[in-house]
């Protein structure tokens, strides 16, 4: 019975010893690909493979080549630590000695070390410290890189979408970065308030455009919607102003514009920083409008005032608000710009504007390289 009891003892803390070590081992896993633990694994799997490597290139020179080094070092360039990546050379580049030792002189046969393979696996190494150096020193591993800036696109895309509205009214936004890219210098921030019966939409164009100026418009964008129906409407446009102003950036202006639309009435106002003026088409005359607001340029100078302008949106009336990549090119007077959007919006005036945002863009300035950004409120006939 003694013995029994030693025995599954034993067993028992041999178990306990091989759970909490691939505990710890799944633990060190998980930290690491999510860019917060030791890079030992990769180093030590990183490691076994070079001399794995060596072996076949020795064994079989046919199939693998002595340049078949560059594949862990590559793989090192963008899993290591930089001081984790020395060592990795370190055992490469003894690889490599051991492989020109057994294969023999570079001028014996085509499946030699050659000083070529030596530049080659050389070259990459510096591309894979060059790219290491530069993860450690802005602190995201490419683990977490590509995810967070696509968590970061997809919050400034959230934070833009539109509220629905009532029956009898239609919304719709479209956003074209510059050059194809996934951030913009434009974004949009929108809520219904006072109790849903008011809806407030700001576009704003922060100075720069696509990758320059994405990640102020993600800080902006995310103060702005905190700001937006937490405050009246009319001191909306001075505390974003009095925000820029704080962040004291050495390209911190922005124009803004800021409709604040009675959902029940169709009365609305529209407030200006600095921004483009507003087009309204009234159904009645088929005639387009320019509504303009007055005020300065957001992040400029403190104590700003911005002067509203006031409307009204009947039956069949819609409302277009645009930022200047829209209508803005070299050579070309803005009121022309201007008049051309509002020549192709026409094309829709019978068919309804549903989906025509993003046609006016396409069709108005699709090669354009400079952000560009559209948004339609239509009160249904």
């Amino acid at each position: 019975m003694t013995g029994g009891a030693k025995a599954d003892s034993y067993t028992a803390r041999m178990r306990k010893s091989l759970h909490r070590a691939r505990n710890a081992v799944r633990k060190s896993g998980v930290d690491y690909f999510r860019g917060d633990g030791s890079d030992w694994i990769a180093l030590v799997g990183l490691m076994l493979t070079v001399p794995g490597i060596a072996f076949a290139t020795m064994a079989i020179p046919v199939w693998f080549a002595p340049s078949a080094l560059v594949l862990p070092i590559v793989a090192g360039g963008l899993l290591l630590r930089p001081s984790s990546l020395l060592s990795l050379y370190a055992v490469a580049a003894t690889a490599l000695i051991v492989e020109s030792l057994v294969l023999g002189p570079y001028d014996q046969g085509p499946a030699t070390v050659t000083p070529g393979t030596v530049l080659v696996v050389a070259a990459c190494g510096l591309f894979g410290l060059l790219i290491a150096q530069f993860r450690a020193r802005v602190g995201v591993p490419w683990r977490r890189g590509g995810t967070m800036l696509f968590d970061l696109r997809e919050r400034i895309r959230v934070q833009s979408a539109l509220p629905q509205l009532p029956k009898g009214w239609h919304r719709e936004m479209a956003l074209r970065p510059a050059g194809g890219q996934s951030f913009s210098g434009d974004f949009v921030v929108a809520a219904r308030t006072n109790g849903g019966r008011t809806l407030e939409v700001v576009l704003t164009d922060v100075s720069g455009k696509g990758m320059d100026a994405g990640s102020r418009a993600l800080l902006l964008s995310g103060a702005f919607g905190g700001l937006l129906g937490s405050l009246p409407p009319h001191d909306f446009l001075p505390a974003a102003n009095g925000y820029l102003l704080r962040q004291d950036w050495d390209e911190g202006f922005a124009t803004s514009i800021h409709l604040v639309l009675d959902l029940e009435s169709g009365e609305y106002e529209l407030l200006s920083a600095g921004h483009l003026p507003a087009l309204q088409l009234h159904a009645g005359s088929g005639r387009w409008e320019e509504m303009a607001g007055e005020g300065p340029l957001l992040g400029v100078y403190d104590r700003a005032e911005f002067d509203p302008v006031k409307g009204s949106l009947l039956p069949g009336d819609v409302l277009m608000l645009f930022t200047d990549g829209l209508v803005e090119a070299p050579g070309r007077d803005l009121s022309e710009g201007i008049d051309r959007l509002s020549g192709e919006a026409d094309r829709y005036v019978a068919a309804g504007f549903e989906g025509a945002a993003w046609h006016l863009i396409e069709a108005v300035a699709k090669d354009v390289n400079d952000d560009r950004a559209l948004l339609l409120i239509c009160r249904e006939g």
